[in-house]
């Protein structure tokens, strides 16, 4: 039975694949598989709108997975010394087990990470990429410049030493409320571009599905190391903040696939949690006086997500891959919740060409 409240119309399924038990959503009865991706605190329940929107076109079956530690898929941990490949072999896993032909794949956030990763992996059954508000393909904190430069040897600024504790310390303790760093909050200020709000029904939906993110030594852990370079923290081994260290991650090599998937960018230009000046990032944290310490820019600028993101996606079209780039006004971190058509028409236009 599904953690989470299901809108009629969306069917929970549970697979056991060769690595672990994966709970699915799933809808439509459409010749063309796409498989959808969550991203981080989250799960695919924040996809279900969407899906009937993907669904009513005719022409898609629709899954959307809950990956490990997430949603009502079974908790291992997440060796992140691999990246999210972790996460990738999960999702290759799921897709065999389901028997899947080569398929359409869309990843948010986090989840743009993991598909492209798969896509890494196993170009060939991909038909074509979605990154919605993808993180960047040299990780989250401790690198400087659109080339993913690591700020210092050691990558402190990244993993699980940076996340907010109490927002954790929130999620473990299934906070519904609506005070400061409670999955409420954060969601409607950091996931949403204020003043967007959806409906009572579909937040209280959303921050049920927040409180599925298994705050574990394995998953959305803290696990750190000391550092003696600001901010004094330097990437653990275990869990999905630490796999997403530059570290461990470093998917420049999507650029050089024999087989290049077609790739579609879309993002909002307010997004607050993937972008050059992002309020969860520590060097954008320090240059606002939000962290004590800050070196200064000279030695720890903010992160420029969107223009790493932007040069590894030119390098792959410089390299004979089809990039196309979406980029959505007023809209954060979430455009499939609120930009819905936009993306759609997007998302469907482009894939009936591939």
């Amino acid at each position: 039975m599904s953690s989470v409240e299901l809108i009629p119309g969306i069917m929970q399924r549970k697979v056991r694949t060769e690595r672990l038990e994966m709970a699915y959503l799933v809808t439509g009865t459409g010749e063309t598989p796409l498989v959808l991706v969550h991203g981080n605190c989250s799960s695919s329940h924040f996809f279900q709108d969407f899906m009937l929107l993907l669904a009513a076109q005719g022409r898609f079956t629709v899954y959307a997975p809950d990956m490990r530690g997430y949603g009502d898929s079974e908790t291992l941990p997440v060796d992140a010394t691999r990246g999210v490949r972790d996460y990738a072999d999960d999702l290759a896993s799921f897709v065999r087990q389901l028997g899947l032909p080569a398929f359409h794949l869309f990843g948010w956030s986090l989840g743009g990470n993991i598909v492209i990763q798969y896509a890494i992996d196993h170009p060939e059954t991909v038909r074509s990429l979605t990154l919605q508000a993808t993180g960047s393909p040299f990780g989250f904190g401790g690198s400087r410049d659109a080339e993913g430069t690591p700020t210092w040897p050691d990558f402190a600024g990244s993993g699980g030493g940076t996340i907010n504790a109490e927002f954790a310390r929130r999620i473990a303790e299934g906070d519904r409320g609506s005070e400061q760093f409670s999955p409420r909050t954060v969601m409607n200020a950091l996931y949403f571009k204020p003043p967007f709000r959806v409906s009572p029904e579909r937040e209280e939906l959303f921050v049920s599905s927040i409180l599925t993110t298994k705050v574990t030594e394995g998953n959305y852990s803290s696990d750190m190391r000391p550092s003696p370079n600001w901010p004094m923290v330097a990437p653990g081994t275990l869990g999905v903040n630490n796999a997403l260290s530059p570290r461990y991650l470093n998917q420049g090599e999507l650029t050089d696939l024999a087989t290049k998937p077609p790739i579609l960018w879309v993002h909002g230009v307010d997004d607050q949690i993937v972008s050059d000046t992002s309020l969860s990032e520590l060097g954008f944290l320090g240059q606002l006086g939000a962290v004590p310490g800050w070196p200064g820019s000279e030695i720890y600028p903010p992160q420029p997500m969107k223009a790493q993101i932007r040069s590894v996606l030119e390098r792959y079209r410089a390299n004979g891959g089809e990039v196309r780039e979406v980029m959505l006004q007023e809209c954060g971190h979430s455009p499939h919740i609120e930009k819905p058509e936009e993306v759609l028409r997007a998302l469907t236009e482009f894939v009936a060409v591939h």
